[in-house]
């Protein structure tokens, strides 16, 4: 009783006014200290979008975990690379659907076995990043060096002059492919030196890109099917074929350029000129066997895991041979014919100019060289020697790449 009647004076004695302020900032206070205390358990999903490598990332991380995994060194976190913000926001409905998505993933990359604490800068560190970092500077930040470096998932295998690299250097225009632009030689000559150097010699990738390499010498490399099976029995293989005719002396002019004291090329390529023995020894005729070599792979790989590419196409129609590589290779079909255009000097199609550069992406002094005259005689027997070779490759490949036609076309020509 004596406490009631205590506090019933008291409070007869202070304003009810002054009395409820009082209420009211302890209740604040007490709110405000609750909030503070619980703030790290609470989930805010992403308010903005973020695009890195032409690939959205919405939902899926947090603000605080996307900034902590770009400047963070663990390799852990490599898989982040150059982010852009947009001005999109997640809808109502992104958000309900966002919340079990962000905390699963963040339990999936949280691993029980390392701490937290090792993976975040320190607070100092982290607020000097958050001052000094702008937007501009994470586009420069984020490069290349962002990833993790993967075995090839495809290879173009062949052929040496087919236009693997026209080929290659048009694939590289696609953000969801990353490509050593020097040949490896790992499956022919550098076997002994193992994965892991391989490896080492790939572009760091993200999840979603593509790891690709290309050395035509493949090809007709007799133990590169196997050794390519045993690192991967799924991967998938290109080869750009032309007109063996025509590739031979395309792989002659080549030769040639290096070593102008080479014998003529129909000194090479006949035993015996008189009796028509074409020498199917040398290198630059052997490659043409495309059958011969083909079937040292099927014995591999399944036809399915392998896409021919029209060399001759690829001239005159590349968006169309790009189509067909981005769709076996399960890639949007980014690159079209936007990007490409005509070189008349060169003769062939060049890669448009990008926004950031001076010139023109075109092949080099190497491409396009100008083929030496070769008697009409010897066109004709070797479209002749190839012709029973040429029709198994379209039996085995299921593709006519009417090479025939080249041969009419040189026969009407003599006769004129």
């Amino acid at each position: 009783m004596a406490f009631w009647s205590s506090t019933s004076v008291f409070t007869s004695k202070v304003p009810r006014k002054i009395l409820f302020m009082f209420t009211l900032s302890l209740s604040v206070t007490y709110l405000f200290y609750s909030l503070m205390s619980c703030y790290n358990s609470l989930q805010f999903p992403l308010q903005e979008n973020y695009v890195f490598q032409g690939r959205l990332v919405t939902e899926d991380t947090t603000f605080v975990t996307l900034r902590e995994k770009l400047y963070s060194a663990s390799p852990v976190f490599t898989e982040f690379t150059q982010g852009e913000r947009t001005t999109a926001a997640p809808t109502v409905g992104e958000h309900d659907e966002a919340e079990p998505r962000t905390v699963e993933w963040i339990r999936t990359q949280a691993s029980p076995t390392k701490s937290a604490a090792a993976f975040r800068p320190t607070a100092p560190e982290r607020e000097r990043q958050e001052i000094s970092t702008t937007d501009s500077e994470l586009r420069v930040n984020c490069t290349s060096d962002y990833g993790e470096k993967k075995l090839p998932q495809a290879i173009i295998i062949g052929v040496k002059k087919g236009g693997t690299r026209a080929l290659l250097e048009a694939l590289r225009v696609h953000p969801d492919v990353r490509a050593v632009g020097n040949e490896p030689h790992f499956f022919d000559r550098n076997y002994e030196k193992g994965l892991d150097w391989y490896r080492d010699l790939m572009p760091s990738t993200l999840e979603g890109q593509i790891t690709m390499e290309k050395t035509p010498s493949y090809f007709v490399t007799n133990h590169a099917p196997k050794r390519i099976h045993s690192m991967a029995k799924d991967i998938k293989l290109i080869i750009v074929v032309r007109n063996p005719v025509t590739r031979a002396i395309s792989d002659y002019t080549q030769t040639l350029s290096k070593k102008p004291e080479i014998p003529t090329f129909e000194v090479l390529a006949f035993k015996n000129r008189t009796l028509g023995l074409i020498d199917a020894s040398w290198s630059a005729l052997r490659i043409g066997i495309y059958a011969l070599h083909l079937e040292s792979w099927m014995q591999y790989f399944p036809l399915s895991q392998m896409h021919f590419v029209s060399g001759e196409r690829l001239i005159v129609d590349p968006a169309g041979e790009m189509a067909k590589v981005q769709d076996f290779l399960g890639l949007k079909r980014i690159v079209t014919d936007k990007h490409f255009y005509f070189n008349k000097t060169k003769g062939f199609p060049c890669l448009k100019k990008p926004e950031d550069s001076s010139t023109p992406r075109c092949l080099g002094k190497s491409k396009g060289r100008t083929h030496p005259k070769i008697d009409p005689d010897v066109i004709r027997r070797l479209h002749k020697f190839y012709k029973p070779f040429n029709m198994m490759f379209y039996q085995m490949t299921g593709q006519n790449f009417e090479w025939e036609l080249e041969e009419d076309s040189v026969s009407r020509s003599s006769q004129d």
